[in-house]
């Protein structure tokens, strides 16, 4: 067990300096071009099979004194240097742009968009492009000068999601040597909090509904007669009818509501931050699929009334970076 145990930490000790020294080496930024600074190559499995079987080659024609088995033999491996420079040169100068990456709820796939540019008009074959734990595109940049790439991995939870360094490799053309680089991308998918269903909080059910009529003095919606009360304005008096010999009667005059519901964070107590989070989420979609205006209040941040996609938006960002000091 100990030395399972020593084995193990001396593995994660390896592993947090080779990712320190990757971030020396290849810092994240939102568009990598790659040079010899970013490009690692070595022997394929292939490529070891095949290098020793050139040195069998070699140990034979050596032991027979056969020079057209030299010649074979030097042959290939001169095949073999081609090679390094052209699997090499495959990866060379490209450039890596992030595009954008997609909004998603946790558990979700999120997409993530990928420029690929050639460099000095140079071709590119055979690319594989993927994230650890992502789907894997085969890319060729042949007869344009850029391809899109859109990758899918499954977003952890609330808050900015990166997933961390894209692996791109190639082993055109003879796939003896494997040529590959690790890039860290500037772009993060911007995770919500998971919607969780709740009771209408208090302000909203009780809210009126769009269009019903308010009554209300001063309004210049005229709405019918009623009789006269006393301490009724002079200026509502219907003095027309009066004037007939009617009853004396008032004007009434109507506005009509126009609902706004503010989602508050108070209006949610008794539970935990993230669960509270879930739950304006749940009423932000709720009241986003129905239509309706609404605004934000959390601690931190304010959303203004609105309704649209906009506004869905913003209140989803705003519970989503909530805590984490970017709400912007």
């Amino acid at each position: 067990m100990a030395m399972v145990s020593g084995w193990q930490t001396l593995k994660t000790a390896t592993r947090t300096r080779f990712r320190a020294w990757l971030d020396r080496r290849i810092p994240p930024a939102r568009s990598v071009t790659l040079d010899q600074k970013r490009i690692f190559i070595f022997p394929s499995r292939v490529g070891f099979f095949f290098f020793a079987c050139l040195l069998l080659m070699l140990l034979t024609a050596i032991n027979y004194e056969s020079n057209l088995s030299f010649g074979l033999t030097f042959l290939l491996t001169t095949l073999f240097i081609v090679a390094v420079l052209h699997t090499y040169a495959n990866l060379s100068g490209m450039t890596v742009h992030g595009v954008r990456a997609q909004s998603v709820f946790p558990g979700q796939q999120a997409e993530f968009e990928l420029l690929l540019e050639r460099g000095k008009r140079r071709d590119h074959y055979a690319l594989h492009v993927a994230w650890e734990n992502s789907d894997d595109a085969l890319v060729n940049i042949v007869e344009q000068d850029t391809q899109t790439v859109r990758l899918h991995i499954r977003a952890g939870e609330r808050g900015w999601f990166n997933p961390g360094r894209l692996l791109i490799e190639t082993s055109y053309p003879l796939g003896l040597l494997r040529c590959w680089t690790w890039v860290a991308l500037d772009l993060n998918a911007l995770v919500y909090p998971r919607p969780l269903a709740c009771p209408a909080p208090a302000g909203i059910s009780a809210s009126a509904a769009d269009g019903t009529a308010v009554m209300g003095e001063g309004s210049d919606d005229f709405y019918g007669f009623r009789d006269y009360r006393s301490g009724d304005s002079l200026r509502q008096v219907y003095w027309k009818g009066l004037a007939r010999g009617q009853a004396l009667q008032s004007k009434q005059y109507a506005a009509y509501a126009d609902r706004c519901v503010w989602l508050d964070w108070e209006q949610f107590e008794g539970v935990g931050i993230e669960q509270r989070l879930s739950q304006l989420c749940f009423w932000v979609l709720e009241l986003e699929g129905g239509g309706e205006e609404y605004g934000l209040r959390i601690p931190g941040a304010t959303v203004s009334p609105g309704r649209g996609e906009k506004q869905r938006d913003d209140a989803l960002r705003a519970l989503a970076l909530y805590g984490q000091g970017d709400t912007a």
